[in-house]
């Protein structure tokens, strides 16, 4: 059975291009991180493997290997890691994009009858972190495909993708699901206490994936705290610790463009809630947790403070995806961020 939750218009649309065998050659999934690509993309690879009497059926062996990444015919390769496969599984160390050598890899693997199952199935998550050569390679693939082989594309920013690449790909678009949804099913299916079960679903942005991955790891609520306590940490300090961070920042940012994003969108979302208080509506505020915090941080600043950082934020997020040296941005970010001397309280 599908795994993925809240995308039954794309659920649907699989189902009858399965039974009617009008599966595409590539599919593009697009959506937020953590909001179920991945978890759809190796079900689809299930469905098309399967051995059961209704795909996926989950419990036949070609879906069990695929689930334990051990199928032959199921390759899976990102950002962070070399490809993923039974016949392939050495480790690289991190790396900022997806390069071409990966991409010929692929290509060679694609050429090559199924081994074990009934179709070859190319899993490439942050697909838009393709370098140019590697992304005209996949094109080229993507104009010829070979006889049972299905591409999934998964890219949380689809704008940095190829043109030519979209357009030969069946565009699936996961959509965040409804922070009532998301809340109903972290506390009866997964029996989350209700204060934490609110929690995770003001954090989450109607990304299920993200709110199960905190409730299953303590560390990354714990992340999240400790970059809170960061951020409040600059903001009574001088140009010189504020300059540090830019370019503690900035390393993590090249090494780590996830990483990075992350505390990226953690401001944006904090100072979003401090223009929100500053306006009235507390009860909108993301990060619940510190709601006695984000009231005193807003009453130390000016509406127009918050909302001219906010812009800032808004503004270096999107300078950093088109590739602007991120030590300079961030540096310009931090003369320009607001201090006040504060105490953290949650």
């Amino acid at each position: 059975m599908w795994q993925v939750i809240g995308q039954d218009r794309i659920l649907s649309l699989l189902d009858y291009s399965l039974k009617t065998n009008t599966i595409a050659h590539a599919y593009l999934l697009v959506g937020p991180r953590h909001v179920g690509k991945g978890t759809l993309a190796f079900n689809l690879a299930q469905a098309l493997n399967c051995d059961g009497p209704e795909v996926p059926c989950g419990q036949c062996r070609s879906c069990q290997r695929i689930l334990e990444s051990k199928h032959a015919d199921v390759i899976s390769i990102s950002v962070d890691s070399r490809i993923e496969s039974a016949v392939t599984s050495n480790s690289l160390e991190h790396k900022t994009e997806i390069g071409i050598k990966d991409m010929l890899e692929l290509q060679r693997m694609a050429n090559l009858p199924p081994y074990e199952g009934k179709c070859k199935v190319f899993i490439i998550d942050d697909a838009e972190y393709l370098s140019t050569e590697a992304a005209n390679s996949l094109l080229k693939i993507l104009e010829e495909p070979p006889q049972m082989v299905v591409w999934l594309l998964l890219a949380a920013e689809e704008e940095h993708l190829l043109p030519t690449i979209i357009s030969r790909c069946q565009r699936l678009e996961l959509k965040p699901v409804p922070s009532e949804r998301v809340q109903e099913i972290l506390i009866s299916s997964y029996e989350v206490d209700a204060n934490k079960a609110k929690l995770l679903t003001h954090l989450c942005h109607g990304r299920l994936g993200w709110a199960l991955s905190a409730l299953a790891n303590d560390d990354i609520l714990e992340q999240r705290s400790q970059r809170i306590v960061k951020l409040f940490s600059l903001l009574p300090a001088g140009l010189e610790q504020r300059f540090a961070y830019a370019q503690e920042l900035a390393s993590q940012l090249s090494q780590n463009r996830r990483a990075g994003a992350e505390i990226i969108e953690i401001w944006l979302d904090w100072w979003r809630d401090l223009m929100l208080i500053k306006g009235g509506c507390r009860e909108a505020i993301i990060n619940v947790d510190y709601d006695r915090t984000l009231e005193e941080q807003a009453r130390g600043l000016s509406l127009s403070e918050i909302e001219g950082f906010l812009a800032n934020l808004c503004l270096l997020q999107e300078e950093i995806s088109k590739n602007v040296n991120p030590r300079l941005a961030l540096e310009w970010l931090m003369l320009n961020l607001p201090g006040k001397e504060l105490s953290i309280k949650s």
